[in-house]
């Protein structure tokens, strides 16, 4: 593998600031782009929300961001997905290295993992490359939600993509 993934720590605050100032033109057509906001997502961790950084392991830089989010255990054990790749590694096949790690981790059992049994990706119909991510990934698509999504000052539709454990080629 040419990255590992390990939960951020408030020391990375500088680098993903410039990560994400960096690819803001990458990201910002479907995300909103918030360099600063770090402190507040390692804020929110917690039973419902887990994040991820996938770095690159001959440089260290960071590649992207998966936040594990709504998590919901008992006997949905879900949660989805939503992701970030940032330039320079955009487009190097690192991301997907890094969410099949992060996917792994989320499907192994509980302590060293998530424990859950179903995962979720929606992506804007129109963001070709995430769309090529989930099924690279394996997720099958599941449906259109209009209107999920209140992001960049508008609703966005998406596209619901999902993959369960006993799916999972690393299960």
């Amino acid at each position: 593998m040419r990255v590992h993934i390990r939960a951020p720590e408030p020391a990375d605050a500088p680098a993903y600031r410039e990560a994400v100032l960096r690819s803001a033109e990458h990201v910002g057509r479907w995300n909103p782009v918030e360099p600063d906001g770090l402190p507040e997502l390692l804020r929110r961790q917690g039973p419902v929300l887990r994040t991820f950084l996938i770095l690159d392991e001959d440089t260290g830089g960071i590649v992207g961001k998966c936040n594990v989010a709504n998590i919901v255990m008992g006997r949905f054990r879900n949660a989805s997905l939503g992701y970030d790749s940032y330039v320079p590694f955009a487009g190097t096949g690192r991301m997907s290295e890094g969410l099949r790690l992060v996917v792994d981790r989320c499907f192994a059992r509980e302590p060293q993992g998530l424990g859950l049994h179903r995962l979720e990706i929606n992506v804007q119909p129109e963001n070709e490359r995430s769309v090529a991510m989930a099924k690279r990934l394996g997720f099958r698509h599941e449906g259109f939600t209009p209107r999920m999504l209140y992001l960049n000052d508008a609703w966005r539709d998406h596209e619901r993509f999902a993959l369960t454990a006993e799916e999972w080629p690393g299960a």
